[in-house]
């Protein structure tokens, strides 16, 4: 069922509604694997452990003798049940058993049939919350802001739901709608927003040159051609003659890893280290190094917009040209996902995501623990918004001129 997925996952499980990248799942840049897919054979289920299995099965067997429905849940069921409770025990919403359905969904996904609002979401001091809203989507449109705490969806409260069934319930066909409601920091009162679920076009990058010589890249996800967009838009740069160069990374979810090391490698010397992925004592760690374009001299003045959506590949490129003193960032924290997740095979149609890595900056900074600090802390109100302020943006200018 899922021969062709032999992707490492860059980001963590923090999952897009609506697009192709929506369980966060990426090829990487030159056809790089992301995700892994890993056999189980017959002699892996042995498992030897001192564990007490007594209470589980007395509780199968209280299920059989007592409760009114049981003859409805298969023994099955039961057991994905189990195994979704064994990986909840983890404490980390990234690592999922998928069931069949489930699984189903999440091949769809890769495939990219399907529709939605077009927003990634995942779970923030376990409440479930927008990372991103995509460029023109339907979450976009509705003002959905990163940061957002979805509490309900319908009428269908979230605090006792997975991410996956919160996917499941947002997703649908084109055309439909579903409520969201949503708590926004500042405000006092949650909001129901109704959004008409609808096909996702992806954005990828945008140029400017403005008219005081300060060239604007606005990125809003590293997919598939980013790394070419990207090249394209360095191009462009060298062409204007403007040694001022304005990043804009806020609201990107990320995506392919080999997209952020390609793009780092504008700014860095050949070998340098873009991203460490740690497997902790698991086994050794993994250097994702620069190509060594490097083609700008230390003249180059160089700024990275970053906010609480910018996440995971976003997190990679600003963090190594934060560590390594190319460019300042300007903004609010970044999101903080920093994980590296395998898919396994446990069945022919039953899938499991668990966390293997995390990443680390040249400097050794757990992207997952920390997300990235700016060098400019400046905030963007609601009320900047309705103002057409970019307080943001303002600051990056005003670096870059002086």
């Amino acid at each position: 069922m899922f021969e062709n997925l032999k992707n490492k996952i860059t980001d963590s499980l923090i999952l897009v509604i609506a697009i192709f990248f929506a369980f966060g799942v990426y090829v990487g840049f030159h056809n790089r694997p992301e995700i892994s897919k890993v056999e189980l054979s017959s002699k892996d289920t042995a498992v030897q452990t001192q564990a007490d299995f007594s209470p589980f099965w007395k509780v199968w067997n209280t299920i059989n003798e007592k409760y009114p429905g049981a003859s409805k849940v298969s023994d099955q069921d039961r057991v994905y049940g189990a195994i979704s409770g064994l990986m909840g025990s983890l404490n980390d919403p990234y690592s999922v058993f998928f069931s069949p359905d489930e699984a189903k969904m999440f091949e769809d996904s890769i495939a990219g049939n399907f529709s939605g609002v077009g927003m990634e979401v995942g779970i923030k001091d376990k409440i479930l919350t927008v990372i991103a809203p995509l460029k023109d989507s339907p979450a976009y449109k509705a003002n959905i802001k990163p940061g957002d705490k979805i509490l309900k969806i319908d009428s269908k409260v979230t605090s006792d739901l997975s991410i996956e069934k919160a996917i499941k319930l947002i997703r649908g066909e084109k055309g439909t709608t579903v409520a969201l409601t949503i708590f926004r920091n500042g405000e006092k009162q949650p909001r129901e927003i109704k959004l008409v679920r609808d096909t996702i076009n992806i954005p990828t990058l945008d140029t400017e040159v403005r008219s005081d010589g300060i060239f604007v890249i606005k990125l809003y996800s590293f997919s598939a051609n980013s790394a070419s967009l990207f090249q394209d838009a360095m191009k462009k740069f060298v062409d204007s003659k403007s040694d001022k160069l304005l990043l804009d990374l806020r609201g990107n979810p990320g995506g392919y890893l080999d997209a952020a090391v390609s793009m780092a490698s504008w700014f860095l010397p050949p070998g340098k280290v873009v991203v460490t992925e740690d497997y902790g004592n698991n086994e050794p760690s993994k250097d994702y190094r620069s190509a060594g374009y490097n083609i700008f001299s230390d003249q180059l003045k160089f700024v990275i917009l970053i906010d609480s959506g910018s996440a995971s590949a976003s997190e990679i490129l600003a963090g190594a040209m934060q560590d390594y003193g190319k460019a300042k960032l300007v903004g609010t924290k970044s999101y903080g996902k920093g994980s590296v997740q395998e898919v396994v095979n446990i069945t022919p149609d039953t899938i499991l995501k668990i966390t293997v890595a995390k990443w680390l900056t040249p400097k050794g900074n757990s992207i997952s623990e920390k997300g990235l600090t700016p060098d400019y802390a400046v905030e963007y109100t609601q009320k900047d918004a309705d103002q057409k302020k970019d307080p943001q943006l303002d600051k990056a200018v005003e670096l870059l001129k002086n």
